[in-house]
């Protein structure tokens, strides 16, 4: 397990109710099953739509449960964005 930061951006955030919040958790999976059960209802349908970055780089793809997250690390959770 690892211990690190989730940030929320624009609607992740509001579902959320806060900004950022620690995780302890092991992989991307584990860390947003928490989340989850912290912030049951809206989160949950925001999440399905949301791009994730680890440290900086996009998780693109991947299985969640096959992403490990770094202890001290930062997990960034970003809705899809409007605008041209």
């Amino acid at each position: 397990m690892a211990i690190g930061t989730i940030r929320y951006w624009a609607a992740a955030k509001s579902a959320a109710g806060v900004a950022e919040e620690p995780y302890d958790a092991a992989t991307l999976a584990d860390a947003l099953d928490a989340a989850r059960l912290r912030h049951p209802g809206e989160l949950e349908r925001v999440l399905r739509r949301c791009s994730f970055l680890i440290d900086g780089d996009p998780v693109g793809t991947r299985a969640h449960e096959t992403v490990p997250l770094a202890e001290g690390g930062t997990v960034e959770v970003l809705p899809p964005f409007a605008g041209g």
